[in-house]
């Protein structure tokens, strides 16, 4: 019976660095947590002072996006810290809870929202609808500017994604606050201030909601989004000398990262190391597979399994071996 590890020697075994994709963004995080906090305080203020639900609803939702970034951010650092003798991958998991974090803490301050424009609805009170206009039209050029900082990072990264979606959300946001000061000052339709704010809420849950679902997906160990698991399980069937393969397994170490564990049936029996390297080297360039750990073996007795027999995606059920594969909708 053969293992193969992945590992970072010399000798031709690779193991992929450690894949974040904010590893060059700390700057860039810091930078945009301070310029939003600083129109959170200003934000607020301003919309005490005008009276209006809608900018203190904005600020609160920017508050809540300023604490998404230091979690955000907070998770790219832990997410370097070598692996351990109790955390052997490390903590690049961090990754996967602050996105969850993140999903959640959106939703709470949208339930808060919504429950103070609902309020209003019944006597909706006057506001200083140039104000409004004002300070959400600079809240355009600095939710823009931190969406635009964040892009490049959201590409590859479920965390940074989340944080790149609250700042280009803000930035749609802030413009429809402008649009409604505009029409509160010129028609007094100051009914459209809370309108305005479950409007935000709206978008915001929109928004949210698959940032909730792929992190809630990740958390549980399901296979990431952009992993084609089928095409794995036909090309480890296909590989010369395999019979059959079980207890295929793969999930996310990280938002960015992704494991694999299979036992690959030889009856041959090991083929080698260049194979394994091949296989590999295969599953990281093609299906973006960062830490595979391949078993060989030849088939001549049962290899029990903790877990209950599974149907493998050729809908075909073993005794004593499961192909666990599991796919998003």
């Amino acid at each position: 019976m053969a293992h193969h590890h992945k590992h970072d020697h010399s000798a031709g075994h690779h193991h992929g660095t450690l894949n974040t994709a904010g590893n060059n963004q700390g700057r860039t995080f810091i930078f945009t947590i301070l310029l939003n906090l600083a129109f959170v305080v200003i934000e607020f203020a301003y919309g005490f002072i005008a009276n209006s639900t809608a900018l203190m609803a904005d600020a609160g939702h920017n508050a809540s996006d300023v604490l998404g970034l230091l979690l955000a951010w907070g998770a790219v650092m832990l997410a370097r810290k070598q692996p351990s003798l109790r955390y052997t991958y490390g903590l690049r998991s961090t990754s996967i809870l602050a996105a969850l974090a993140n999903a959640a803490l959106l939703l709470v301050a949208c339930g808060a929202i919504a429950l103070e424009a609902g309020h209003r609805f019944a006597q909706p009170p006057e506001v200083a609808s140039l104000t409004v206009s004002g300070i959400a039209a600079i809240g355009i050029i600095i939710n823009g500017l931190s969406a635009w900082l964040l892009r490049k990072g959201s590409k590859d990264d479920l965390n940074i994604r989340g944080a790149y979606l609250h700042m280009l959300a803000d930035t749609a946001v802030s413009l429809a606050v402008v649009i409604t000061g505009l029409a509160m000052f010129h028609f007094g339709w100051y009914w459209l201030d809370p309108a305005i704010s479950l409007a935000i809420v709206l978008v915001i849950v929109i928004g949210t909601w698959g940032l909730l679902r792929d992190s809630l997906r990740l958390a549980l160990s399901a296979v990431p989004e952009r992993i084609n698991a089928p095409a794995i399980d036909i090309y480890l069937r296909q590989l010369d000398g395999v019979s059959d393969i079980h207890d295929l397994h793969i999930w996310g170490l990280s938002t960015t990262e992704t494991a694999l564990t299979v036992h690959l049936v030889m009856p041959d029996g090991y083929p080698g190391d260049i194979f394994l390297d091949d296989i590999a080297q295969t599953l990281e360039e093609r299906y973006s597979i960062h830490h595979s750990t391949l078993q060989i073996e030849q088939g001549t007795t049962h290899h029990a399994c903790s877990l209950a027999a599974q149907p493998s995606l050729h809908g075909k059920s073993k005794n004593n071996h499961h192909s666990l594969i599991r796919l998003n909708d």
